[in-house]
Order: structure tokens, then C-alpha cells, then sequence
């Protein structure tokens, strides 16, 4: 059972989101709140598998409440849900370590599949969103691609091929499976890919991934 925070400060959208995560398979809301200080305890209490955050909510906004369960729960997956997609948004709460973010207009579907593939491990963004990364990322290319590609030579050859399956969407277990590997072997070679690389969560190993050209596009 994934078990996840909602914390809104509408409480007919915590109602609407709360009914979606109702549909899906597996999933069961622990807590719904309406501000950021309120889900910072609950997921301290509670200890949910996954946090849905709104970005805009009263006493401490969603971006600083993120931030905080992050550094008191590393395990807890983050994501940022939000009718907002400004992209100092997605880059602030990329930053602070969120695994996902999705646009409250989105398909239904994607907020499950979300849910499902942070639980997992594996980070996700809305197709919308993905797309304005991806293209704030094709903007300075060139210069970032060099970047990025100098970071990657400090992994071997074993720890690149994991970070290329990250940069694909890949969770743990996909990857475990693809390589033939117990997926604690994966977890330990991922710490070691954020920490040789600089970055806070997979998110961030992702974009490198795909700067230095690893996934969508050529190495």
C-alpha cells in the first residue's frame, strides 16, 4: 500500500484529489491538511510513502515545506502539484529535492501514475512540464552539455550505465531487473551517483543524464 500526505489549502480541491487517489489501486490517503506547517507534522507523524504539496498554502508555503520534510524524511517522496507552472516553480522545487511535479489540469492518470513512480523511486513531471524543461535544457545546450559530461567522467563505467537508466525514468526495480542486480546494489550505486555528480535527488542526476547526452540524444 503507497500511502500518501495531501495538503491543500482549497478544501474542495483536497476533496477532488483525494476522490482521484481513491481510484487508484494501492494508494491510501494517511492525512489531508491546508498549509505547509500542518504537512511538515503530519508527515512526521504519519510518515507517508509519498507528500502531495500545493505550492501556494498559508503558515509555510509548499516550496519551504518540501524542503523541510526532504531533510527530516529523505525516504518520504515529494511532489509538487500546483496550477502554477512558472518555471521558477519547477526549478525551485526541483532544487529543494522534489521527485515530481504535476499541474492540477492534468490528466487524472498522471497523478496516479506520479504517485506510483515516486513511491518506486523513480522520479516524474507532467508531460507539460517535462517539456518546458527539456527546452530551458536545449536553450544552453552546448555549454551545459561540456558541463555535464565532465561531471559524468568521474563515474565508472557501471555507475554510468545506472544513471543512464535513471535518465530514462527508471525506478529501482526496473533497474535491478535490467541489470541482474538486487536493487539494494542499485540504491548504493544511485547515493554514489548524487554524490559524485553534485545533486540533491534524482530529478536533478536526470537532467545530467540527459545534458551529457546519455538519454535523448547521442553520448
Amino acid at each position: 500500500m503507497t500511502r500518501v500526505l495531501l495538503a491543500d489549502d482549497e478544501a474542495m480541491i483536497r476533496a477532488g484529489v483525494a476522490a482521484i487517489l481513491a481510484t487508484g489501486e494501492g494508494i491510501e490517503v494517511v492525512a489531508e491538511v491546508g498549509d505547509g506547517r500542518a504537512a511538515v507534522e503530519q508527515a512526521l507523524a504519519t510518515r507517508p510513502d509519498v507528500v502531495l504539496l500545493d505550492i501556494r498554502m498559508p503558515v509555510l508555503d509548499g516550496l519551504a515545506a518540501a524542503e523541510e520534510i526532504r531533510r527530516l524524511l529523505p525516504e518520504t517522496g515529494v511532489i509538487m502539484l500546483t496550477t502554477f507552472g512558472e518555471d521558477a516553480y519547477i526549478e525551485r522545487a526541483l532544487g529543494l529535492g522534489a521527485s515530481g511535479f504535476l499541474l492540477k489540469a492534468g490528466d487524472p492518470r498522471e497523478l496516479l501514475a506520479g504517485i506510483r513512480a515516486v513511491a518506486d523511486g523513480a522520479a516524474f513531471l507532467s508531460p507539460k512540464v517535462a517539456h518546458r524543461v527539456i527546452s530551458r535544457l536545449s536553450g544552453g545546450q552546448l555549454s551545459r552539455g561540456v558541463a555535464a559530461r565532465e561531471r559524468i567522467e568521474a563515474l565508472t563505467a557501471r555507475e554510468r550505465e545506472v544513471l543512464t537508466l535513471l535518465g530514462g525514468g527508471l525506478s529501482n526495480a526496473d533497474i535491478a531487473a535490467r541489470m541482474y542486480v538486487v536493487e539494494g546494489t542499485v540504491k548504493a550505486h544511485v547515493s554514489t551517483i548524487l554524490t559524485r555528480l553534485g545533486v540533491r535527488n534524482r530529478v536533478q542526476a536526470a537532467i545530467t543524464a540527459y545534458e551529457a547526452g546519455l538519454v535523448g540524444g547521442e553520448a
